[in-house]
């Protein structure tokens, strides 16, 4: 299901198996209300004690994974424990990755699988070449990167970077102190020397943020790092060490596209300009009156569903529950302070390009932002005779 940044579930986008959960469903089951209580929401990392916030690009296949199953076990009339169910689910999908079959499948047809190598390389060297220092700490085993940068970036990747970390172990990279970094060799075989610097060129395992900090001496603002999972990349950094941070967020792309097209500007314009309307008319209560504003409240609700349609059928943006952030988007703009579908949108940028941040509406600022820009009254023709209205 999905929820909005105040835990309300979106109605219309909780699924068991593959079948839609019917909305008094979702209320009954939440004690008449769509609201999540804290105590089930996900914890600081998106794992709470009964509820699991999935939202990077491995979360796909567990969910369509989960979905199928259960889908099955119900269509057959099987009886499961949800518990046993989602534990083997999300062990699969782990062992796919940590015992390295993923890694094999991507080496055999990297075309396929890595996007965007040209534009990297640009990228990179573009940052270099203004004098920038780099690093890559990474989860992925050496031979594994080693071929995909090759792929993208060419034989002398690692000139690029000043300090290369694979097999980081992150999130605990950032908050276990206790494990030491350890060279590795062309072959992948560790060393045995303890490590004093951080040389360029040179490969290195595990480690912690607080040997790396020690060791090159980068802290604060001065360093921005991109990553494209908000909890095991971006938080700790921003929270406890005061990084700027970088979110990737691919599916932004589309989603853009989507909000340029004719059809989603038609639709929200109208939406909002029927929102400024009820909420300026709801005084009238006469029964003619009563009638208009049902109609539309109906009309709104219409938009709405067909808003959410242009995303996805099922869920919509990952970005909206209808006028609400979702829960991804709060924690998006919590633990980042840019993003964008690639790395390589930094090349529509300067180097030296500073972002303001925008200046968002506090709800007591909401009725001169709706009049002049939300509801759409002012600039639409159709309903420039309705400027009026206040």
């Amino acid at each position: 299901m999905k929820i909005d940044a105040f835990h309300y579930v979106q109605l219309g986008t909780a699924y068991r198996g593959l079948q839609p959960v019917p909305d008094e469903e979702v209320i009954d089951l939440y004690g008449g209300t769509q609201h999540i209580p804290l105590y089930q929401m996900s914890g600081f990392y998106g794992k709470g004690p009964s509820i699991k916030q999935f939202m990077d690009i491995f979360s796909l296949p567990e969910m369509a994974l989960l979905s199928c199953v259960v889908d099955h076990f119900l269509g057959h009339g099987l009886e499961f424990d949800q518990t046993h169910l989602y534990k083997d689910v999300t062990d699969a999908i782990r062992d796919v990755h940590v015992k390295g079959l993923m890694y094999q499948w991507i080496e055999r047809d990297m075309e396929k699988y890595i996007l965007r190598g040209d534009e990297t390389f640009a990228v990179l060297s573009r940052l270099v070449a203004h004098g920038k220092q780099l690093f890559l700490i990474t989860n992925s085993p050496f031979s594994f990167v080693d071929k995909g940068m090759r792929h993208m970036v060419g034989p002398d990747w690692r000139q690029l970077f000043d300090v290369v970390i694979v097999q980081a172990d992150k999130p605990s990279f950032f908050t276990d102190r206790r494990k030491p970094f350890r060279k590795l060799d062309e072959t992948g075989s560790l060393h045995w020397d303890r490590i004093t610097r951080l040389e360029k060129g040179k490969i290195y395992r595990q480690g912690n943020l607080f040997d790396f900090l020690r060791l090159t001496e980068w802290r604060g603002p001065r360093v921005l790092y991109f990553g494209d999972h908000l909890y095991s990349d971006l938080a700790d950094l921003m929270l406890r060490h005061g990084w700027r941070t970088g979110a990737i967020i691919p599916e932004l792309e589309r989603e853009i596209r989507i909000i340029n097209t004719e059809q989603y500007m038609h639709s929200l314009t109208w939406q909002q300009a029927l929102t400024g309307l009820l909420e300026r008319m709801q005084t009238y209560q006469d029964a003619e009156s009563r009638q208009v504003l049902a109609a539309w409240m109906k009309e709104r609700q219409e938009l709405r569903c067909i808003t959410k349609a242009l995303f996805n059928a099922q869920f919509g943006s990952i970005f909206r529950t209808f006028h609400n952030p979702t829960y991804f988007s709060r924690r998006l703009v919590r633990f980042s302070d840019l993003y964008m579908a690639s790395l390589s949108c930094l090349l529509n940028y300067r180097v030296d390009f500073t972002f303001y941040p925008r200046r968002t509406p506090l709800q007591h600022e909401a009725p001169l932002w709706m009049d002049q820009l939300c509801t759409g009254c002012m600039k639409t023709p159709f309903l420039g005779d309705m400027a009026h209205i206040r």
